[in-house]
Parts: C-alpha cells; structure tokens; sequence
C-alpha cells in the first residue's frame, strides 16, 4: 500500500497567518445564521465541482458527524433529481454550482436566481452563504496544488 503524502509541507511554516485566515473564515461563516448542515452541503458540493478530494472527503467526515444520511451525503453529486433536500438546501447548491460554473452565455447569478435564494434567506444569510462559498473557494488553489493528505486530521495533513 502507498502512503500518501502531500505535494507541499504545512503552508503554516511559511506564511503563519494562514491560521489566522483559516480560524477567521471558519468563525465568520459558523455565525449561527445558515444551519452547519448546509454550509457542509454547498462545501461539499463545491469540492465535488473542483474535483478536490481533500475537500469532498473533509466535507463528507463533517456530514457524517452531524448524523447526515448516507442517502443525503451521497446524493449532493445528484442534488437536482434527488429527494432529500429541502427547497432552501437545493437553492444553496443552485448558487454554489452557478458561482463555481462558467456560463458562456451570460452572468453566472442571474437576477432570476438570486430572487429565489432571497426567498429562503435574508441579507446576512446570503452574506453567510456568499462567505461559504468564498471560504471554500480560498482553499481550492491549497487542495490542488498542495494536495493535502484526504481525511487527516488539520496538522497531520501535510508530510
């Protein structure tokens, strides 16, 4: 069996404020206005899109321990057709998959689009989400190109 490694060591021993921004981005989006379980969805979603197994596989740990189903958890892939998320879960993913997708043909959030996720939740939900969706956007360039190790525990996920 291969051990894994990571491509890059600890970012920390070369620029110590990325705890600082990790710890910050974490406390600014767990505020308490969008439940956990969502933000974990969209994260999750997120790292499916980018293809970081790093991520889907953090994010889907998290999912697990707040007691997520296996049938949720696995459908986020298939979120569209699947039955398990709540119209405020599916509006979520909708703006994550437009923010994360290129749309050739016009702006990613269209108006149409941002009508319905006001519907579901107010400014600083929104705000919230927005800071999901960047927070996990900061860290696709670390799970690509450091490559950290799936599944190890924050500290141990870099060789």
């Amino acid at each position: 069996m291969t051990t894994l490694r990571s491509r890059l060591s600890d970012p920390a021993r070369y620029i110590p404020e990325v705890g600082t921004i990790a710890g910050a981005t974490q406390q600014a989006i767990h505020n308490g206005a969008v439940p956990d379980t969502t933000i974990h969805l969209v994260q999750l979603r997120a790292g499916q899109l980018v293809g970081s197994t790093y991520q889907t596989i953090g994010q889907t740990e998290q999912l697990r321990k707040a007691g997520e189903t296996e049938e949720r958890i696995t459908a986020v892939a298939s979120w569209r057709n699947a039955p398990y998320f709540t119209d405020a879960e599916r509006v979520a993913l909708e703006l994550t998959e437009a923010v994360l997708t290129p749309n050739p043909s016009g702006e990613r959030v269209p108006d149409e689009l941002f009508a319905r996720a006001a519907a579901h939740y107010d400014e600083r939900e929104l705000w919230t989400l927005t800071l999901v969706i960047a927070q996990i956007c900061f860290f696709v360039p670390v799970a690509l190109i450091a490559k950290p190790i799936p599944g190890a525990a924050p500290g141990e996920n870099y060789s």
